[in-house]
């Protein structure tokens, strides 16, 4: 049974080892192929869930996230979007399960960095069919096991010229690699790795930025900066924040057509033409009608709100009254608590942002962003906690303005973080209070 040793290393005793291991499995297809990655997550789910039933009330991190169910399962009984009101629960509701019942298996530090690592190395078939389709002309589709995994590969892209590789879309690539980016980074600088890791982990994090800017997405762009100096931490920020902040001046001024001439001919001859054309949208302004414009969605998104701001209209509601409205199709508001709004009301939104927020600042304590500057053990020790925590601070901040959760393996991703968040956050002590066992050695602490 040795050779079993390596996929049972960084199990917390919380979980079974049969569990444990398909939760890893399901974390490294995730990207590749969400229907095999789901049968892998049932396992843990299952399991992590009973092991720990008397102990679902206890938590009071749950309560948010049962009242927003129950009043989400209320609006859709007279919801304006009919049925489809009931399948957009399944955004939802399941991965608030999910949220409970993947904690055993993220339970310490060395867990959530195996488990990070997992998605990590999960992403090298998101590059290799993105740099396939855009610089050897790859295109699908793609069948693998009599078609359990299929795999959308459009010829220079979708939309063409932008890197969408298996996930068929540029921005929801790009959304997925700016999560992956804080672990790629953190694998980079990991003080423990070997030369040959340090090597591999250079070439990754080289072709996951490639990857992004090939994406041609603003937010996964403004993604990879903002990463940067959380995961290197404060340490780091002395020397860091100053030199970000002249990029965002150069960009700012090569960008918007209010800056002096002077300056913004400056900007242009360091920033490429590529990206400051993308920047202010130059390269689509001629071509895309107003009502095509998120700040124009999320004025009608407000209107739709104010009309009905108590349970919403339903799910997918936007969808079908924006092209009555606008005569022009969008699929969602590009903003995530915009759509919660017009979706399922005010107690809703409030439930559901504010829980995420909360989570995210009250975990933010144990990263050390804060802490001794001078204190690098310490700094290293939260390593992989950082970038945690940064993973899922960024797809936050994607949901400012898009909706990559509407993917699926995205979504999942983002519970998972979250998950792992609330782990952060329960003390020794507390384990026999959440039906949880302690385990955290020194093999387990990066």
């Amino acid at each position: 049974m040795n050779f079993l040793r390596p996929v049972l290393n960084n199990r917390p005793e919380s979980s079974r080892p049969f569990a444990w291991v398909c939760f890893q499995l399901g974390l490294f297809f995730l990207a590749s192929t969400p229907l095999i990655s789901s049968f892998f997550f049932l396992v843990p789910l299952i399991q992590g869930t009973f092991l720990r039933r008397d102990y679902f009330l206890k938590d009071k991190w749950n309560y948010p996230l049962i009242l927003a169910a129950i009043l989400m399962v209320i609006g859709s009984y007279k919801a304006y979007s009919g049925w489809l009101a009931w399948v957009g629960l399944a955004n939802w509701i399941p991965f608030f399960w999910c949220f409970w019942g993947f904690q055993p298996y993220l339970l310490t530090r060395g867990a959530r960095k195996r488990s990070s690592l997992l998605l990590l190395a999960g992403t090298f078939p998101v590059l290799l069919t993105g740099f396939g389709q855009i610089w050897f002309g790859w295109q699908g589709p793609w069948q693998f096991l009599y078609g359990l995994i299929i795999w959308f590969i459009d010829f220079g892209g979708n939309p063409n010229g932008r890197l969408s590789g298996l996930f068929n879309y540029a921005n929801i690539a790009g959304s997925w690699l700016a999560i992956i980016w804080p672990f790629a980074l953190a694998f980079l600088i990991n003080s423990s790795a070997t030369f040959r890791n340090r090597i591999v982990s250079f070439a990754f994090t080289i072709a996951t930025a490639i990857a992004v800017f090939l994406t041609d997405s603003r937010n996964a762009w403004a993604a990879i900066f903002i990463a940067i100096p959380f995961v290197l931490g404060p340490s780091s920020w002395f020397w860091l924040l100053p030199l970000l902040s002249a990029i965002f001046l150069l960009l700012l001024f090569s960008a918007f057509p209010v800056v002096p001439l002077e300056l913004q001919l400056f900007a242009r001859r360091i920033i490429p033409e590529d990206i400051w054309t993308r920047l202010n949208d130059f390269k689509y302004m001629n071509n895309r009608p107003i009502e095509a414009t998120r700040i124009y969605q999320w004025k009608e998104a407000i209107n739709l709100f104010l009309q009905r701001p108590w349970l919403g209209y339903g799910a997918a509601a936007f969808s079908v009254l924006y092209p009555l409205r606008q005569g022009i199709w969008h699929g969602h508001a590009h903003n995530l608590p915009l759509e919660l709004l017009v979706a399922h009301g005010i107690p809703v939104a409030i439930l559901v942002v504010g829980f995420v927020l909360l989570l995210l600042i009250i975990s933010s304590k144990n990263c050390n962003f804060f802490g001794d500057l001078r204190n690098k053990s310490l700094a290293t020790q939260n390593l992989f906690d950082r970038a945690w925590w940064t993973a899922a601070f960024i797809l936050v901040f994607l949901h400012g303005a898009d909706m990559p959760f509407f993917d699926s393996r995205i979504n999942l991703a983002g519970w998972i973080l979250l998950s792992g968040l609330r782990c952060m956050l329960i003390p020794t002590n507390s384990f026999k209070k959440l039906g949880l066992s302690s385990f955290d050695d020194g093999r387990l602490v990066p």
